[in-house]
């Protein structure tokens, strides 16, 4: 871990836990990450070595557990507000590195290889423990069956007076066995529970952008692909116009913010699919092919976000009007979903130059 006092040295060296243990770059983590990079005797540092000692990422609830991003904690983002002025202030402590404006969509790389053949090995090693566990059960039950069948010889033999004595021994024996049993089988339940949780945790990550809890691309790939051949859809990508200017004005954590509004009201107004495609693009899947149904919803999502008048909350600043461009490529399940995405791109770049903030059909 390095632990370089320079400032390049300490950014590059929380921007490296980060990576590792797949934690989302926001600034209650980065501030954990800081304190375990600087600090590396502190109480932090030292337990999250323990944790990760045989090769285990930390997981959100352990950076929680270990003071991280706690519920209230002053480095937090404020949740985002149902009023039209409350856009949080960039926030000067943290800026992306170039190149990774506005928390880029999740894309699989080695260090989520790297979680999921752990996560793998975690499993076949739960798989194994159960079958240890029940081989041991079935060896003291045949076990327990041969003593009983030997006492009950000696009692017709030799009377049941002999036979007592051995009988409590075996009973008392056999009740030890089966409380051990009960306990490496509650242990392994538990330890069941916090694969099952650890697998869960992995599956929802793979397929979820972290900034705007939308589905990711890969996601979004998938669920088309699951469709049944010939299911009619319409597939949609709408793109933020002018979004640079946002960022470039306001900064990234205001440009974030404008992100997840745009998310919410594509989300609550389209009523479909909906991925983060890439930086300000969303992708939407309609399992329908009325045309008019698909751009009325879609008008219904612009309408809704240009009737938000955004401020910077801290200085009241106006930030305007946001508003995208869409391209729509009707189809059906059948055909694979390049093409479909090329027509909606082409659209997309039609109404783009036929001067944003409107909607165009693919022919």
């Amino acid at each position: 871990m390095r632990t370089s006092s320079e400032p390049k040295g300490i950014f590059a060296a929380v921007g490296a836990f980060l990576d590792e243990h797949h934690l989302s770059p926001e600034p209650a983590n980065y501030a954990f990450a800081y304190d375990v990079i600087c600090n590396p005797q502190g109480r932090r540092a030292r337990e999250v070595a323990a944790l990760a000692s045989d090769g285990v990422r930390l997981m959100a609830a352990d950076v929680v557990r270990l003071g991280g991003a706690a519920k209230g904690a002053p480095l937090a983002l404020a949740p985002m507000s149902a009023s039209d002025a409350d856009f949080a202030s960039p926030i000067p402590t943290y800026q992306p590195p170039v190149g990774s404006q506005n928390l880029q969509p999740h894309q699989p790389h080695a260090a989520e290889r790297t979680h999921g053949d752990e996560l793998a090995t975690r499993t076949l090693a739960q798989i194994e423990e159960f079958s240890d566990t029940l081989r041991s059960i079935h060896h003291e039950t045949n076990h327990f069956g041969r003593d009983l069948a030997e006492t009950a010889e000696a009692i017709r033999t030799s009377g049941a007076a002999a036979g007592v004595e051995r009988i409590s021994h075996l009973t008392a024996a056999m009740i030890e066995r089966v409380h051990q049993a009960e306990t490496r089988l509650e242990q392994a339940k538990s330890e069941t529970a916090e694969l099952r949780a650890a697998l869960e945790e992995a599956r929802t990550s793979a397929q979820t952008d972290p900034l705007t809890e939308l589905l990711n691309r890969r996601a979004f790939d998938d669920h088309f692909t699951a469709l049944p051949r010939g299911t009619a859809v319409a597939v949609a990508i709408c793109d933020i116009d002018h979004f640079k200017r946002v960022n470039d004005g306001f900064g990234h954590a205001v440009g974030d913010r404008v992100l997840k509004l745009v998310a919410q009201q594509l989300e609550r107004e389209t009523a479909c699919t909906i991925a983060r495609y890439g930086g300000e693009e969303f992708a939407l899947l309609f399992e329908l092919d009325d045309e008019t149904e698909v751009l009325a919803r879609i008008d219904a999502a612009r309408d809704a976000i240009a009737t938000r008048h955004l401020r910077v909350r801290e200085t009241d600043r106006p930030i305007g009007t946001i508003n995208f461009s869409a391209g729509v490529a009707l189809g059906r399940a059948s055909e694979t979903l390049t093409p479909l995405m090329e027509r909606a791109d082409r659209a997309l770049y039609a109404a783009k130059q036929a001067g944003r903030g409107r909607t165009i059909v693919a022919p």
